[in-house]
């Protein structure tokens, strides 16, 4: 015995232009020399054109800073003041940090000593 499926209309998509995606609503505050970075994605294609799979693309070792925790605590009790701040681009050791997922954007925490340089425009 054949049931009938009953066809339900197709609602045409809008062509609405999407908002950015909202600033999230978790303030992330780390701890100690802790610093959240925004990882940059990694090349997609070389210079001459050829398509990198992601099986052999290399983890990122560029981010920018999103958090910076409040410092390192010395032995004496003082706190050691975080050498970078947010918004600044950094470079990282290759397999440094823990990475998550936050609200759907991937982000990596990093102790201050695996961050190696901070990336500065030239003039």
């Amino acid at each position: 015995m054949a049931t009938a499926k009953a066809k339900t209309p197709k609602t045409p998509k809008s062509k609405v232009a999407t908002a950015p995606a909202a600033p999230s609503s978790i303030q992330l505050r780390p701890l100690g020399d802790r610093v959240v970075l925004r990882p940059r994605p990694g090349e997609e294609m070389t210079k001459s054109g050829i398509v990198i799979p992601d099986t052999v693309k290399e983890k990122p070792q560029e981010g920018e800073v999103i958090s910076v925790g409040p410092g390192r605590t010395l032995d004496d009790g003082t706190r050691e003041k975080p050498c970078v701040k947010a918004g600044e681009r950094v470079l990282y050791a290759k397999y440094a940090g823990t990475e998550f997922k936050l609200e759907g954007e991937d982000l990596l925490i990093v102790n201050g000593k695996d961050i190696l340089a901070v990336l500065e425009p030239r003039p």
